[in-house]
This record gives structure tokens, sequence and C-alpha cells, in this order.
């Protein structure tokens, strides 16, 4: 069957995963509410697309940070993806710098990376990774960034970052929504474990790198024994005392909490719902964002995190003023399908539709995307401008 949008392949993923695998990467908390509206909600915004402009040329290219990258889609930290495929986050960072885009990666061992772009995509690596920063770095050029979980032992985290910095990564993405873990009933049911043949790569060594087997989710008991309920702001101030790297606070979903961030010296803020896996019946990122962006009042860059899957719903977030996007999920099932073909499917896949909407809809660059490109249904009904 021919892949012909991102959706497609996580039919393919469930056929392909482990059940108590494809249902960690694809469930969220208790009734999923939030689960769906991260995506339902993208259908509540439509265009006011713009006629009779010259679109023969578009230029997507941004600035994240000060590094340049192709695109404003980037790849969000997911845990664990050697679960998905033996070569995990090796494949995703592959693909993420051959797409010019920022890879995020996780901080525990093997959960996820997310790729950022930077002539290739900006990646993102998760603490959670199963393979660790060093082996990430060794994939080659990038510009990534490292998510971060705040663990009880500060030494832990010092350790961490100082590998990271090592490593080369060019910014912290500090996770704030986990004191504790959501409620996650399909792990629950399944009895999740990482699979005996993974570690958490990043804490081997230090004792933390495996997951025991309980009698719900033991990625539940491992959090709850291992990172840091007390973490408040001045944790935001005391992780600028160890690094210089730039901070992003990843898990904002009101104006309150994102000027709360500016104070403690963010250098940017990323909205999400952790995929709607910690507090159901929270907003859809996409709701959530304007509030943040307006509270944040163009002074740190807000980007948006949870429920992109088409091009059309990274042209939305960037008229609600977000400056790039994260996609978790479709990396994740792709490269269950397809390593990293699959990744770099997607990416390009992403980067084709939205090209295709700025066109549409009249815009050659980014800073051409304005909020009057979008109507949605919490607008006050719209007073058209004269011309």
């Amino acid at each position: 069957m021919e892949i012909t949008n991102v959706t497609e392949y996580e039919a393919i993923a469930k056929e392909k995963l482990p059940k108590m695998v494809y249902d960690y990467y694809a469930s969220g908390a208790e009734d999923q509410w939030t689960l769906k509206e991260n995506r339902y909600a993208f259908s509540r915004i439509l265009f006011r697309p713009r006629i009779l402009i010259d679109v023969s040329k578009i230029d997507m290219t941004t600035t994240v940070l000060g590094f340049k990258i192709s695109m404003p889609i980037m790849i969000a930290p997911t845990a664990m993806q050697k679960m998905a495929h033996p070569e995990g986050e090796y494949a995703t960072a592959r693909a993420a710098s051959a797409a010019g885009t920022i890879m995020l990666v996780f901080c525990l061992p093997q959960f996820a990376a997310l790729d950022f772009i930077y002539a290739f995509p900006l990646q993102t690596l998760s603490s959670w990774a199963t393979s660790s920063v060093e082996e990430v770095a060794s994939t080659g050029p990038g510009i990534r960034f490292f998510q971060l979980y705040v663990y009880k032992d500060r030494n832990v985290v010092a350790q961490l970052v100082r590998r990271a910095e090592r490593a080369g990564f060019k910014a912290i993405a500090l996770t704030v929504d986990t004191p504790r873990l959501g409620r996650r009933e399909a792990d629950i049911k399944n009895r999740f474990t990482l699979p005996p043949f993974l570690t958490l790569k990043n804490f081997e060594g230090l004792n933390l790198g495996k997951m025991d087997k309980t009698e719900d989710s033991g990625l539940a008991s491992y959090v709850a024994g291992q990172i840091d309920r007390s973490l408040s702001w001045k944790d935001v101030k005391w992780l600028q005392t160890i690094t210089s790297l730039p901070i992003l606070v990843k898990g904002v979903l009101t104006a309150e909490d994102a000027r709360l961030a500016i104070q403690a010296g963010a250098a940017g803020i990323i909205v999400s719902n952790h995929g709607a896996r910690q507090l159901d019946y929270v907003p859809a990122t996409i709701m959530a964002l304007e509030e943040v962006v307006k509270a944040v009042q163009g002074r740190v860059p807000v980007f948006l995190d949870g429920g992109v899957r088409r091009g059309t719903d990274v042209f939305k977030a960037l008229a609600l003023g977000a400056s790039g996007i994260f996609i978790g999920r479709p990396v994740v099932f792709s490269l269950a399908a397809e390593g990293e073909a699959g990744v770099r499917k997607v990416l390009q896949m992403l980067r084709d539709e939205f090209e295709l909407t700025m066109a549409l809809s009249g815009c050659r660059s980014l800073k051409e995307i304005t909020r009057n490109h979008i109507v949605a249904d919490w607008d006050q009904p719209r007073v058209v401008p004269r011309l």
C-alpha cells in the first residue's frame, strides 16, 4: 500500500508492534478525551486564503534559538524508540539531519528523540532514550536539544547535563508537567515495562537504567521512585547555574505559567500536554497556544507540541503565533513501519503539505503567515477590513 499521509503509518505500526509497545506509544491518560481533542481541535480552525499572489517561490526556512533550520517542523522527544525499531534514536537522528531540522532528545533512557532542523531537522533527545546522548551525537551533524527530567538525585541531573553539553547538544528542554506519571490505563492493563534487551542508556552505570516489572505500570513505578515531585520554578533558576545552554520549558498551557517561565529565565516555551498522557481534560495544545503567545508578547519563542498530523496543522499553529511545531507519534509509528526511511518520509510529507498550504493561502515566507489567514470557532464575529 502506498503511504500518502502521515496518519496511515499508525495502522501499520499497530500490526507490526507487540500490543504492549503499540499501546504505550498510542494511548493517553484515563478517558483519553484530550488525546482525541489534540487532533479534533485543529478541525475547528478554518483558512482565509488570499489569492492572486505570486507564490512561485516559497521560503520555509526559520531560526530556532539562533540556529537556521529548513522548516518549522521538528522532532519531539519520544521515549524508548528502540521498542519501535532496532535502530531507534539512531535512525530518527539521521532522518532529522537529512531533513535539516531539530531533534529533541529524550533524557530518560530509551524514550524518544526530537529532531530540530539545521540544514537537518532539529532533534530533541529524550532522557529516557534507549540510545545515549553520545550515541545519538555520533550519528553525524545536526542540531539537537536534550529533553530533561529532574531526578531526586541532582548529581544525576548535573551529570546528564554535562554529558549533553560535551556531546554538542544546543539547548535543554525541561519537562515540567510530570511530578507524577498520568494514569495511563493501557500501560496498567499491559503491566508495561521496558523489554529486557533494552535499557535507558543515559542511566547505565548509575543503577537507574532498568525498569522493574510491577503489578501495574513499571514506568509509573519508575517515575514515582526517581522523579522529583518537589520540582518548582526555583529549580529552573538552579538549572541555569549548572549550564550555559538555553533552557526551554516544556509543558506550559496557561498564560500565568508562561509569564512565570519568562521570569525564571526560560529561553523559550513549548506548549505541550505531554501527548495527552498526563492530566486528561486539559485543552488541546492548539487551543492553549494563543493564550500563551499573547502572554509572552514576543519576548521568547513559543512552540507547539501535540496533535500535528498535516501540513495544514503546521500552518494553523504558526498563524496562532507559534515559532515552530514538534511531532512525536508520527515519528515512532513511521519508525516502526519503515525505520529511518519512514521517518524521512513523514518529514518530507509534512514539508510538502506545509509548502502547499502556504502557496494556496498566498504566503511566500513564514513571516507572511498571520492571524488573518485563519478563523477559529472561538473568534468573535469578524468585521471585514476595507481595502
